[in-house]
């Protein structure tokens, strides 16, 4: 199996530790990043043509991608 880039916790190593305490105590924490690991997910299936998907679809999704991980940091830096 390839390796997905754009883990949460390589995209945000100082906080990873604060990243683990959230995704155990805060339930929309959570949901967030299951939300954004799933995304990321399908992003990293199309990129590598596991997955079809049009220029347009795929855009859209890495829009969705880049909002989720703007409110995660946003929690993790709280």
């Amino acid at each position: 199996m390839s390796h997905t880039p754009h883990e949460l916790t390589e995209e945000f190593p100082e906080l990873a530790e604060k990243y683990h305490e959230l995704k155990t105590n805060d339930a929309h924490f959570a949901k967030l990043a299951d939300e954004y690991h799933e995304l990321n997910r399908q992003i990293h299936r199309i990129e590598t043509d596991v997955e079809p998907a049009s220029d347009e679809h795929q855009t859209e999704l890495r829009k969705q991608r880049m909002a989720l991980k703007d409110e995660i940091y946003a929690l993790l830096k709280a």
